[in-house]
Formats: structure tokens, C-alpha cells, sequence
């Protein structure tokens, strides 16, 4: 066998430039050009097609009938004759194999590669492009493309083999088939026209594959076996007849409804009865490769098919929801059908396994439960420990046009990699509706006849899948007619057993309908254990602790920045002096709650710094790339984990996915903050639909925070307002009830709302507000109006005395200093939140008024302290009222307490408006209008003659 190694060492020697010339060649193919041979300039084997006789070769080793017959008979000669040592290839006398007589004509060989290479760029061509002309159009009234262009490189027709130099009687020739194709399974090589025969199988009928375009080699390599190797696609008999009566369960379901109920709108399935079969099949594999828990998010076309047939919904609870008689119980103002969720344990009947499904309830609004599946499928990975995304899934159904035209789709794309944010991969199944279509149009009272009459009378005429599937497996004898038959009168009982059920269903509870439940949280009924909620504060010897961790590096050998070092040291002076700001207030709160074992989740763009370089979570070593510190991880050896993460550039999606986050567990604190307030409002599609509404919609608790920095500062339109207004606006609680002021009217107000809003004017009770999120017994989504300029204000610092134990939240501050000690001397009381109330104390020193005006802050807008400020307004009973805020008349809180205070005081008494003027932008772009709006509105609030002879 020695010469036959040197003879391969000698190939290859010679073998450095076919690939260059196969990367030519398939580039010209590319741009629609016939590749032709260099050799007519350079003698065939001199060295750049070598390396494609090297790998005949070697093939022809292992098996001399794996290569085409004239290699095999090239080999056989070029071996039988020659002595054992070969010598090298003498320069410039043309190649090896040619100086030593071993090679067929140069013409003939040549050929042979040709043909070969051609064959691989035939192959090609069909990966990338065989979908434009795969059969997708089940009604035969589109191209796929929407348009008749068919790609000229694929084998269409029988003179198309000319555009690869190849012609008819090549078609039985056999080529040995290239490793970036499976088309040939155990075979290494097939004849060109078993080539073009499974290439058109594979890539040209009923599913079109379009992946070429993916950089990943290793992925692309997967899908081609997945989708080429022969008889991949073939079913067994058992497989079959699961298919089939799946199908009978998902198209007799909607059947069913049709009959029952055909003037209701449902958004059934027709037209796409087979996703309920995909559905089940992608559960039953995920649970056979130990997946135990399944999320989904879907649309309402086919939903109410989805929860019976494969979350396995009881099928009473859904068609009692078509009783316009059916009374909902006092849980909230519910949802259609066809929006809710569910939540269900059961075994997997394929695997014998136990797998948990649910299916997230959202609004009409399509693809925005995208990331809000994402995100409790990541928490629920979390809790796990499933890093790697083994045990918890996500599916995501879309609608195509849906899919294609809705920006929080790429946005919750754009997630995917990010480490605190992947869930490692998610099924995401497209309802395309050039594939499929629409039996009735978009829901059952549309008449799709008015605008698509020529796709609806072919739709008309289609034959239903059931059928077409029936009849296939009654013909090759899988199933008999009877036992079709049987298996459609079965369903049709269960279905017809569970409508008499359903008639004694009298009352909904849409808590029957929960997609995220708390095992233990609340009591068995679902209320809330107490209603009470314990103070707020801890020990000193924790705010130290915590303190000293703030302001140190908890690592040996890292280097900050200079710049952090005077941060951490002014930190520390301030723990030293019993005293925070906001920055260090927020660390003990987040520590604290650690401490006793809920995790705490930080998210937002450049939340691990801070948007006003305040926060510094997360240490960067200045010498080491990529190491990092987060000292909040370092308090205690048992605490629950902290994550402080910097998402991407994106409001909607991110916003969407922490809200999932907290829906998984209510023992999390999960807070999002914007870059700048006013930012939420690209988001605002996930607050409306979700945050403010959705526990009345889907009685599902949320405690998210939501932080929202805000002030008006000269900043701009777009950097000052939260906009307020907007949340409070959606509050629930009625400006003209006077509530009763019972034992626990904090709480149960709390409890009565849709959401908190808050602006704290101080650190302590930013501190408060944080931990009352946690030790209420029920969750509420928590708006938090922050702070800018506070950040550093040398005024908004607040003592470890407002912070100890037994300290607790101050919905409102009353005013403390001189006018507090004679109020009936007092001439005015202005009302405020926020930041304003710094400038007012200010200017009520300079104009020396302390005596004659109180200012009271409401730290907590809604629901309203009607209490606490009862108590103020009657301690000022012949005191001007005035509401005084920074922002303008139309928006902020004016329009929100106005008629709160009137209902106070039983319209007996004004409440003043003090402020900047109504406006379109929601602040000025100009720093002196700031300044001289700014100084025109204190002026007015420390006249006391401003309102004399006016009229409310």
C-alpha cells in the first residue's frame, strides 16, 4: 500500500486551488452565469482541481463503487501498472499524474469535474430558492412569491439541465453526492435524475425551506438532515391514527360550536384544523426530551380550541361562557372568551409524564403577550435553576401579517440573546394565511365575500382536511370507515355530555380561567390572608450593614475607577452619619428584602449605573476586561439572588417581559425602570392592557415597579414629565365617594385599587414604598415618580430615624415646622408633590412666611389618603387651599385631587390651582421660559391676596 499513500501524498501536494474555483463557480451561479472552466489555459490536473481528485480518491479507497464508474476505472489503471515508488511531479512538465501516463484525456476529465461541480451548485440552488416554487397555495389562486417568477437554476423543466452544461442524457449518469447534502442517506451517490427527483420532494412541495441564509454551518447542516433524508417524513401506523383523531377532536370541536352557537363570534380554526395536531406533537417531544413546564402566548383565532384540546380546558367552563345568561361573579370586569388564559397540571398521555401548560390571557392587541410569555417563561426558568432552558419552554402562535407588521415582535427578537433575558430558544408557529386560510373570514360574522369573492368561492369549494386525511388512511387500510366513524360519534358525546353540564353553570369565575397562580399566597377562596400590612423599617444594625456593603469592594485584587472610589467613600460617610440619599435608600431596600429571601430583579437601559450616574450596581475592574462586582450579591451567605440587568434599547418589549417576570411569583420584586419617564409611553400598550387593567380583566396580581424618572427641570419636552396624568386618570378609585375610614382603610384601599402612584419627596420613603411592595399581603403594579435633581439635592437626605424599626410608609407628610403649632393662624396651605415642594420651602424662607404657610406633601397621589387629609384640611379650617405642581394645568395631578379635596370637604371650600400655564409639549425647550415660568408660579403661591374676589 506504499505507493498508494505516496501516490495521495502526491495529490495531494497539488490540491490548493479547487475550492477557490468551486467558490467561483458557485458565485457565478449565483448571479445567474454559466461557470466556465479555466482549463483551457491550465492543464486540467496542475494542481487547481486536484483536491477534488484527492477526495475521488480517497472515497475510491473505502469503496471503489461510491465514485463514478470512469473514476473508477481512472484509479484501477493509474494504480495496477505503476511500481511501488512514484516520483515527485517534475516542474513544468504539466502534472503528476499526466507526466506518468495515469490520467484519462484531459478533455474527458475535466468533464467529469464539471459535471460534478455542476451537481453541487444544482443541489444548492434547490436549498436556497426550491421554496419559490413549493406548492403553498392550497386554493391555486397565488404564486408563493405573489407573483409568477420562477428561478431559473432550478430544474423545472428538462432544458433548464443547459444551464449547468448538463443535458438530458446525463440525467442517469451517477455523481457522488457532496457532505452539505442528506439526500442520499446511506447512498454516497445517485444518479442526476434521483438527485432532481428528491430535491423536488424535499424542497418543492407542500412546505416551503427557507434557511440558507443562516451563518451558522452546524444549524444549516441540521435542517438538511431534518428536511432531506429519505423517509424522514414517513409516519407509522400508530402515528396515523393519532394524527387523525386529533384532528377529528380540533375540527368536530369547532363544528360543534358552529352548530350550537353560529351567530356568536368564537375566531374559530377552520381553514387551519392541523395546528391543534402540531401543537400536541411539539408538546409531546418537548416532554420526551424532559420539558416539564410549556408557556404560550397566542392570539384569539383559535384560542378557545387551544384550551380544549390541548391545555385540555374542561369543555363545560368554555361552553358556558356562551350563556348570555350566565352571571359574572364579583371578581373584576372580566374578558371575552376568546382573550383568557389558563393553567393546567396533567400527564402527558404519550410520555406517561407530568408536564404543566399555560396559556397567558392577553387583549386583542396582537403579539403584545410576546414578551410578557417570555419573561414568566425566564422567571420560571429562574426559580428552577434551568439555565440552559431544559425543563421550561415557551411557544409563540402568530398570525403572518401579525407577525410580519407589529415592531414588539423584533423587539422580543432582539431578547434572545441577551443573559438575563434568553430563555434559550422559543417554538414560534406561524398561522400564515397563504398556507392555510380562513373558513369564515376574520371572525364569524364577517362576510369575507364583500371584499375577496374569488378566494372565498375557492375556499367554499375546498374539501375539508379532516376528509382529505380520513379518506387517504381508509384507502391504505391504516383505519376502517367504521372506526372513523366511531371516532367522530366519540368526541361528539363528550362534546354534547359537557353541554348538558354546562347548562348548570350559573355563575363565571374568571378565577377558573388564571394563567399564573401563587399555591399558598392567598387562601383557598383567593383573598388575601390579612388585610393589614406590618411597618416598614429595620434595624439600624442592618441599614449599617447594608450601608458598609454599598460603599465597598466586596472582591480582592479589583480595581475601580477613581471617580467610583469618591462615590463609595461619600456613601460611606453618610452610613457613618445615620444618613442616606436616594441611591443608598434604594440599596436598603433592595438588601433588605434579599435578606429575607425575595429576589429582587433591576431592569432598564443603563440600570446597573444609573441613567444619572447615581446607582453604581454593578463595579467594572479597571484593568480586567469584563470583570465585574455586584457587592449587593455579597451581604449575606444566605439571600436570595439580586440581577441588575441593562436591557436593550426597547420600552414595549422589555416592559412586557419584566411584567411576566413578576407574574410567576409574588415573593420577587420586579422593578423596570425608563431611561427618562416620558419613555414609557412607547410602552404604552403594555400598561394599558396589562398593568392597569389586568387584574379585573384576568383577576391576576402583579406586584411590578415601575420607576419613571420625572421633574421639571429646563430639560425639554421630552426629558421632564412622566406623565402623570396618564396613570392617574386610569386609577379606579370614584373622586366623588367619600370612603369610610374603617381599621384597615390603608390597606383595603390598596387592595380596592387597579395600581399605586406615587412621588416621594424623600429617600426614606422611597425606602418604605419598596418594602410595603413586598410585605402587602397581595400585589399591585407600583408607579414610582423618581427623582433627578433630588438625586444629589444636599436637602433630600433623610436620617436612619425615619428608616428603623417601626417606622413605616407617610402617605402624606404634613407640614412640621412653625405654622404647624398655631393653625389658626395659618392664611394658606399648599398642597404638593414631589420635587416642588424643595423650590416652595425655599421661597417661603426667603420671604419669610413660615408662620402663615403650611405645606403639606402627598407622597402618595392614588388611591387618595381621603383620611390622612381629612385630618389636614381640618386642622386649616380657615386657610386658603391651593394644589401648586411645577407641571402644566393639563397635565400632572390637578385635574386628579381637585375634585378629591372638593369631595373632602363637601364642596364647601376651594382648592386653588397654582402652576404653569395649559400646553401642548409637556415642557419647554428653553432654560430661561423654564426659569421665568418657574418663578412666575412660586410668586403666585406665596401672594396671599392672589385669589381675593375670585371665584371658583
Amino acid at each position: 500500500m506504499s505507493h498508494l499513500k505516496l501516490f495521495a501524498a502526491t495529490l495531494k501536494r497539488h490540491g490548493f486551488k479547487l475550492l477557490e474555483n468551486q467558490d467561483v463557480a458557485r458565485r457565478a451561479f449565483l448571479h445567474g452565469q454559466r461557470y466556465v472552466s479555466s482549463g483551457t489555459s491550465e492543464p486540467f490536473l496542475s494542481g487547481s482541481n486536484s483536491n477534488y481528485v484527492e477526495e475521488m480518491y480517497c472515497a475510491w479507497l473505502e469503496n471503489p463503487k461510491s465514485v463514478h464508474k470512469s473514476w473508477d476505472v481512472f484509479f484501477r489503471s493509474a494504480t495496477a501498472g505503476q511500481a511501488a515508488h512514484l516520483p515527485a511531479r517534475q516542474e513544468g512538465k504539466g502534472s503528476f499524474l499526466q507526466s506518468h501516463g495515469l490520467a484519462p484525456t484531459p478533455a474527458a476529465a475535466e468533464k467529469v469535474v464539471e459535471d460534478h461541480l455542476a451537481v453541487q451548485s444544482l443541489i444548492r440552488a434547490y436549498q436556497i430558492r426550491g421554496h419559490h416554487v413549493a406548492q403553498l397555495d392550497p386554493l391555486g389562486i397565488l404564486d408563493a412569491d405573489l407573483d409568477s417568477f420562477i428561478p431559473s437554476d432550478l430544474i423545472t423543466t428538462i432544458d433548464k439541465l443547459g444551464f449547468y452544461g448538463l443535458h438530458e442524457s446525463d440525467l442517469d449518469k451517477v455523481f457522488q453526492l457532496p457532505t452539505t447534502t442528506f439526500i442520499g442517506g446511506n447512498e454516497n451517490s445517485l444518479s442526476l435524475r434521483e438527485i432532481i427527483k428528491r430535491l423536488e420532494h424535499t424542497y418543492c412541495q407542500h412546505i416551503g425551506l427557507e434557511f440558507m441564509f443562516i451563518n451558522d454551518v452546524e444549524q444549516c447542516q441540521w435542517i438538511r438532515q431534518k428536511f432531506e433524508t429519505p423517509g424522514v417524513m414517513k409516519f407509522t401506523n400508530e402515528d396515523k391514527r393519532t394524527l387523525l383523531a386529533r384532528l377529528v377532536r380540533s375540527m368536530r370541536f369547532e363544528d360543534f360550536l358552529a352548530r350550537k352557537w353560529s351567530s356568536e363570534k368564537r375566531f374559530g380554526l377552520e381553514g387551519c384544523e392541523v395546528m391543534i395536531p402540531a401543537l400536541k406533537t411539539i408538546i409531546d417531544k418537548s416532554s420526551e426530551m424532559g420539558i416539564e413546564y410549556v408557556i404560550m402566548g397566542m392570539p384569539h383565532r383559535g384560542r378557545l380550541n387551544v384550551l380544549a384540546n390541548v391545555i385540555r380546558k374542561e369543555l363545560e367552563q368554555i361552553f358556558c361562557q356562551f350563556d348570555p345568561k350566565l352571571e359574572a361573579a364579583d371578581e373584576g370586569s372580566g374578558d371575552v372568551k376568546y382573550h383568557l388564559g389558563m393553567y393546567h397540571e396533567r400527564i402527558n398521555r404519550k410520555t406517561n409524564k407530568k408536564i404543566t401548560l399555560s396559556l397567558m390571557a392577553n387583549p386583542s392587541h396582537l403579539e403584545a403577550v410576546d414578551p410578557v410569555v417570555q419573561g414568566k417563561t425566564k422567571a420560571e426558568q429562574f426559580y428552577r435553576g434551568d439555565t440552559a432552558g431544559k425543563k421550561v419552554m415557551s411557544i409563540l402562535l402568530h398570525g403572518d401579517a401579525a407577525f410580519a407588521g407589529q415592531g414588539v415582535v423584533y423587539e422580543t427578537f432582539h431578547l434572545s440573546d441577551l443573559p438575563s433575558y434568553t430563555t434559550n430558544g422559543t417554538i414560534h408557529v406561524v398561522v400564515n394565511n397563504q398556507v392555510c386560510y380562513r373558513r369564515r373570514g376574520h371572525n364569524e360574522m364577517d362576510e369575507p365575500m364583500f371584499t375577496q369573492p374569488l378566494m372565498y368561492k375557492q375556499i367554499h369549494k375546498q374539501v375539508p382536511v379532516l376528509k382529505k386525511y380520513a379518506d387517504k388512511l381508509i384507502a391504505d387500510g391504516t383505519v376502517t370507515l367504521q372506526e372513523f366513524e366511531e371516532e367522530i360519534a366519540k368526541y361528539d358525546r363528550i362534546c354534547e355530555e359537557a353541554y348538558t353540564r354546562s347548562k348548570d353553570k350559573k355563575i363565571l369565575h374568571i378565577k377558573h380561567w388564571l394563567d399564573s397562580p401563587w399555591p399558598g399566597f392567598f387562601n383557598a377562596d383567593g383573598e388575601p390572608k390579612s388585610m393589614s400590612c406590618p411597618p416598614t423599617g429595620i434595624s439600624e444594625e442592618l441599614l449599617t450593614h447594608i450601608g458598609n456593603v454599598a460603599s465597598s469592594v466586596p472582591v480582592e485584587d479589583f480595581k475601580i475607577h477613581s471617580g467610583l472610589s469618591r462615590i463609595l467613600k461619600a456613601r460611606s460617610e453618610m452610613t457613618q452619619n445615620r444618613l442616606v440619599d436616594w441611591a443608598l435608600a434604594e440599596y436598603m431596600a433592595f438588601g433588605s428584602v434579599l435578606k429575607e429571601g425575595i429576589h429582587v430583579r433591576l431592569s432598564g437601559q443603563d440600570v446597573e449605573r444609573g441613567t444619572f450616574s447615581h446607582r453604581h450596581h454593578v463595579l467594572h475592574d479597571q484593568e480586567v476586561d469584563k470583570r465585574i462586582c455586584v457587592p449587593m450579591n455579597h451581604l449575606w451567605e444566605q439571600q436570595a439572588p439580586y440581577t441588575v440587568c441593562n436591557s436593550s434599547l426597547s420600552e414595549y418589549g422589555v416592559l412586557g417581559f419584566e411584567l411576566g417576570f413578576a407574574m410567576a411569583s409574588p415573593n420577587a420584586l420586579v422593578c423596570w425602570e425608563a431611561q427618562f419617564g416620558d419613555f414609557h409611553n412607547t410602552a404604552q400598550c403594555i400598561i394599558d392592557q396589562f398593568i392597569s387593567s389586568g387584574q379585573a380583566k384576568w383577576v391576576r396580581h402583579n406586584g411590578i415597579v415601575l420607576l419613571l424618572p420625572h421633574g421639571m427641570e429646563g430639560m425639554g419636552p421630552e426629558h421632564s414629565s412622566a406623565r402623570p396624568e396618564r396613570f392617574l386618570q386610569m386609577s379606579n378609585d370614584d373622586s366623588d365617594a367619600y370612603p369610610e375610614f374603617t381599621e384597615h382603610f390603608e390597606v383595603s384601599q390598596l387592595y380596592e385599587c387597579n395600581w399605586i402612584v406615587v412621588n416621594c419627596s424623600t429617600p426614606a420613603n422611597y425606602f418604605h414604598v419598596l418594602r410595603r411592595q413586598i410585605l402587602l399581603p397581595f400585589r399591585k403594579p407600583l408607579i414610582v415618580l423618581t427623582p433627578k435633581s433630588l438625586l444629589r439635592h444636599p436637602e433630600a437626605k433623610s436620617s436612619f430615624d425615619e428608616m428603623v424599626s417601626g417606622t413605616t410608609f407617610q402617605r402624606v407628610i404634613p407640614e412640621n415646622g412653625p405654622a404647624a403649632q398655631a393653625p389658626h393662624e395659618v392664611k394658606r396651605v399648599i398642597f404638593c408633590t414631589g420635587k416642588v415642594y424643595y423650590d416652595l420651602v425655599k421661597e417661603r424662607k426667603n420671604q419669610d412666611l413660615e408662620k402663615e404657610v403650611a405645606i403639606t406633601r402627598l407622597e402618595q397621589i392614588s388611591p387618595f389618603p381621603f383620611d390622612l387629609l381629612k385630618e389636614e384640611l381640618d386642622k386649616y379650617p380657615t386657610a386658603d387651599l391651593v394644589w401648586c405642581q411645577e407641571e402644566h394645568k393639563n397635565s400632572g395631578y390637578y385635574d386628579y385631587v381637585r375634585p378629591r379635596f372638593r369631595t373632602i370637604v363637601n364642596r364647601t371650600r376651594p382648592i386653588w390651582y397654582v402652576g404653569r400655564e395649559p400646553a401642548a409639549a409637556a415642557a419647554t425647550g428653553n432654560k430661561n421660559t423654564h426659569l421665568v415660568s418657574l418663578r412666575r408660579f412660586l410668586d403666585t403661591a406665596f401672594n396671599l391676596e392672589a385669589f381675593e374676589g375670585k371665584t371658583f
